[in-house]
């Protein structure tokens, strides 16, 4: 493996969970691994989780890390090509992918869509460019319209507390103050449709997601309905992709509760963090035993692991 960007990018789903598992159970036995090797974690957008275990993944394996927020701490970067540089922009992405490349075995790329050109996006113009130029294996720590190491994380969570073969898993839309990025829901359900689960998704009318992403999942705008006999709940918000990147709804009545909660099979409830607390999920659900978000987040430290794990061997 040379990129991790997407389900696509990997062979064998199975293999990597375990793997995954196998990690949890004993962190540092390939610490060897990556000696003398260096990651280089390059966010043009905020993180906190993504990073924290993503570096810690980097340290179990023996490698060294670089962090550099590049949209605080660089040059302000053009993308486009062909153009004279001639305005507010200083560093050519060409050049900069390049010299990041120089100094990194491998490269952790974050880079948010815009949310205003759909068309430029889904392209994944940004993380594309960048893949191309540095000249090294590039892992995706989120981009315009996935977010696999979140997805990875998602699917070994499921795997370990899973109490039957073939769940039902319900990704449900859910309230939110600002218009937010399709990539966590794009890819949650991108990743759930290569399982043999009972998948569904629910929302508002107006908020289907791109069908590339949403695959062969079920469907329904009846949040209720989606919600009867599922063994795990999935919440996250994500603006509008037709009408794109615009909010269609104040969501009222979306809030996943203890009361909805009676209609499930006691799910499991998923997040993939940051939550806004009583607005897209209730205060006593995230407080509850049935809240798995922070199983997830501990997940995304074995998730991350795997992932480098299997590019270092290919190296």
């Amino acid at each position: 493996m040379n990129l991790f960007a997407s389900v696509h990018d990997v062979t064998d789903i199975h293999q990597l969970v375990s793997s995954a598992i196998s990690l949890k159970k004993k962190p540092y036995l390939d610490e060897q691994l990556g000696k003398h090797k260096t990651l280089g974690l390059i966010f043009l957008n905020p993180s906190l989780r993504t990073r924290l275990s993503t570096q810690k993944a980097a340290l179990n394996l023996g490698m060294q890390v670089m962090v550099m927020n590049l949209d605080k701490e660089g040059w302000a970067l053009e993308t486009q090509d062909g153009v004279v540089m001639n305005g507010t922009t200083v560093e050519h992405i060409r050049e900069a992918a390049g010299v990041m490349g120089e100094y990194c075995d491998i490269i952790g790329f974050r880079s948010f869509p815009s949310l205003v050109d759909r068309e430029d996006d889904y392209a994944e113009t940004i993380f594309n460019k960048f893949v191309k130029f540095c000249g090294v294996p590039v892992v995706s720590l989120e981009s315009a319209t996935r977010h696999p190491l979140q997805s990875l994380a998602d699917l070994i969570t499921i795997e370990e507390l899973k109490k039957t073969a073939k769940p039902k898993v319900v990704l449900t839309w859910a309230p939110h103050v600002k218009p937010l990025p399709q990539a966590v829901a794009n890819s949650f359900a991108e990743w759930m449709n290569k399982t043999d689960y009972d998948f569904v998704i629910t929302h508002p009318k107006g908020y289907d997601l791109s069908p590339e992403f949403a695959g062969k999942a079920k469907f329904t705008n009846k949040q209720d309905e989606a919600l009867a006999n599922a063994d795990f709940v999935y919440v996250k918000n994500w603006s509008s992709y037709n009408d794109y990147g615009k909010i269609l709804t104040d969501g009222e009545g979306w809030m996943m509760t203890n009361e909805k909660l009676k209609l499930t099979n006691n799910a499991g409830v998923m997040h993939c963090l940051p939550v806004r607390r009583g607005l897209e999920l209730s205060h006593e659900i995230l407080d509850g035993p049935n809240s798995l978000v922070l199983n997830q987040a501990n997940n995304r430290v074995w998730a991350a692991q795997a992932v480098l794990k299997n590019i270092l061997l290919s190296c």
